[in-house]
């Protein structure tokens, strides 16, 4: 009898079993009595954005003094410049020009209800590297992006992407001095008068549509997103840490050397990588320069030798798949 019923309990339901089973775990559902009744979710409130607010240079005299270094205005931004000329950087066998990708720079912005936003791109050795971001996580500066603007260079150099909210932009200031002390950013000093560039400039502009413009021994042309991007609930001015740039160093004989980088928004990527490889265009880096941006925007690193001209036309048709306008052409 043993053996009889341990087979009976080993014995699996028979079909009939299973249906009638699976048919009362069902009933109540179809009968409709297991569904509570649907209750609509709760709307959300529309956030309420903090726009920026115009300032002027003489608002940022105690931000100046802590920094020790002279700054300008760009529209809403307090910008400093702080660029690497100390460093003597070759890439693929092209020494790079300083304002071709050497150009640490920072800015603030303030906002309608007293906050400051500090935003900024430092070019950093890898020796420096670790003591300068020790102090500004020390100073509560964030750091948002680590990365390559450059393929094969020598020295080995690193670009940050620097970021701080504060009632107190005086404090993030002193902060950021502490860090760039424990690098060896020169001292600001008049920018050497630029050269005659080796390039046609005109025709430059005819393939983009706009003119570009001389910065020392380099030709730019700047792009900004043409749709509002919010980094939290703040507003960011035209400009700040969301543009397309196009960089040219001349290399003789109507030849350059190109680098920037692209804004995009997701669905923009790939279209620009594609477009970019057609044109014989090296990609160096895809990253974030933000951690809560929205649109959330991707950032595309580049490298590039040979026609000017034939480049500019990759660099365009690239441009034009992205959703941006001229920095030239922004109001506001």
């Amino acid at each position: 009898m043993a053996e009889i019923r341990q087979r009976t309990i080993l014995t699996p339901p028979t079909a009939t079993r299973r249906r009638l089973l699976a048919a009362g775990a069902v009933a109540p559902v179809l009968a409709g009595t297991a569904t509570p009744a649907a209750r609509a979710l709760p709307r959300e409130r529309p956030r309420a954005l903090i726009k920026p607010v115009m300032t002027k240079l003489a608002d940022w005299t105690e931000v100046t003094k802590a920094m020790g270094r002279p700054g300008d205005m760009k529209r809403y931004m307090y910008h400093t410049g702080l660029p690497r000329r100390d460093l003597d950087v070759v890439s693929q066998g092209v020494r790079i020009d300083t304002a071709l990708a050497l150009g640490t720079h920072v800015s603030f912005v303030r906002y309608e209800n007293g906050a400051h936003l500090l935003m900024g791109d430092a070019v950093i050795t890898e020796q420096e590297l670790q003591g300068f971001s020790d102090a500004l996580l020390d100073h509560g500066i964030g750091i948002t992006a680590l990365h390559k603007h450059l393929l094969a260079h020598k020295p080995a150099v690193w670009w940050l992407h620097l970021h701080a909210h504060a009632h107190d932009p005086v404090a993030v200031a002193k902060g950021l001095r502490a860090a760039f002390e424990r690098t060896g950013t020169p001292p600001d000093r008049p920018s050497p008068t630029p050269p005659r560039l080796d390039l046609d400039t005109k025709a430059i502009d005819r393939v983009f549509g706009f003119a570009g413009f001389q910065d020392e021994g380099v030709y730019k042309l700047t792009w900004v997103r043409s749709e509002q991007i919010v980094d939290g609930d703040m507003i960011l001015p035209a400009g700040l840490g969301a543009t397309t740039t196009v960089n040219f160093q001349p290399l003789g004989g109507g030849r350059a050397v190109i680098n920037g980088d692209f804004v995009m928004t997701a669905s923009e990527v790939q279209t620009v990588l594609r477009i970019l490889r057609k044109g014989r265009i090296e990609l160096v880096e895809l990253h974030h320069h933000n951690l809560t941006d929205e649109p959330r925007l991707f950032f595309l690193h580049y490298w590039g030798t040979g026609d000017a001209l034939r480049l500019a036309k990759a660099l365009r048709d690239a441009a034009h798949a992205t959703a941006v306008v001229p920095m030239a052409g922004v109001a506001g």
